[in-house]
């Protein structure tokens, strides 16, 4: 009887213990490195739809609010945040960047996150309106850069580096080069120019995952 409660308490004290140790390391499984191969075929340009690793932000050269030109370069070392949006919209958008001022209360001053919000209308978000934007969701300067510049070039970085052109949207595709792009997605870029994750930028509970998921790939080595 006494070896009987001595194993019933056992389990008792070991089952939480073994039940901790095995969400913990749930909690830093290692986020996946994601491909064209990954992504669903609609929102990847065809010349990459093969591609199964190795895939990086390509090069791009824009101008901030600031007037800046910011290029692929700044996130190179650093994780990075990337959405599209444009100023005008009175949809999502504004919802998505009050959650994306979460991300810069957050990692407020640490030069190792930036935060990257691409323009889908160049021709209205001027250098100035991208200022006035900025300006109003308390941009920090040096850490989220508003970006603007040519609008062909702004979409095929959607298409060939983010793969954020959602399925829907491409049914109506001609050139998608030069078609309008409007997503809700955030897209977490680690410091080696990988995609790590995709977030819904209109969901406050997504957002806090991916709180979690920047903390995490801080800790990642270069």
């Amino acid at each position: 009887m006494k070896r009987i409660l001595f194993v019933a308490i056992l389990l008792l004290i070991l089952v939480p213990i073994g039940y901790y140790f095995l969400s913990d390391q749930s909690k830093t499984k290692p986020l996946p490195i994601i491909n064209p191969i990954d992504v669903q075929s609609e929102m990847v340009d065809p010349e990459l739809l093969r591609i199964g690793k190795g895939h990086r932000v390509g090069n791009f050269s824009f101008q901030n609010q600031d007037g800046l030109t910011i290029s692929q370069d700044q996130m190179k070392g650093k994780v990075s945040v990337v959405e599209y949006f444009f100023t005008s919209c009175k949809s999502i958008c504004p919802v998505m960047n009050s959650q994306m001022q979460r991300v810069q209360r957050k990692f407020f001053n640490n030069d190792a996150v930036q935060i990257f919000s691409f323009t889908v209308d160049p021709i209205t978000d001027t250098v100035a309106q991208m200022k006035r934007y900025a300006t109003a969701h308390h941009a920090h300067a040096g850490q989220w850069h508003f970006l603007t510049g040519n609008k062909s070039a702004l979409y095929q970085l959607a298409r060939r580096s983010f793969f954020v052109l959602k399925p829907a949207e491409a049914q109506n595709l001609g050139d998608a080069g030069n078609d309008f792009i409007h997503t809700n997605n955030f897209v977490l870029i680690d410091k080696e120019l990988r995609i790590r994750g995709y977030y819904d930028g209109t969901n406050p509970k997504e957002v806090s995952r991916l709180l979690l998921h920047i903390d995490q790939l801080l800790l990642e080595p270069k």
